[in-house]
């Protein structure tokens, strides 16, 4: 994420020494700079925040189709058979 050219959103924050100090030190271990390292953190952890959602409200209309589809019978299918019938690659 080192191109630049398409930010337009300034994002600030304030930190203190220390911890700026330790965000500087992870970046160059990855060789990248302060910004890059920051966005690059904050947006896999704001990913992994929005796919642990366990919670979804939704209307009667919604729950009644996603739980007719859930339950609806499963659809041969023999890729998927195939996949659970083979041995995971660690334990061949």
């Amino acid at each position: 994420m080192t191109d630049t050219q398409n930010r337009v959103a300034p994002i600030n924050i304030r930190a203190r020494t220390t911890q700026r100090n330790l965000i500087d030190k992870a970046a160059a271990r990855l060789n990248k700079n302060r910004s890059d390292f920051m966005l690059e953190v904050a947006c896999r952890e704001a990913e992994n925040i929005l796919l642990d959602q366990r919670l979804f409200l939704v209307d009667d209309k919604t729950c009644k189709t996603f739980t007719a589809i859930v339950n609806a019978p499963v659809k041969d299918n023999s890729a998927l058979r195939k996949l659970l019938r083979d041995n995971a690659p660690w334990e061949e």
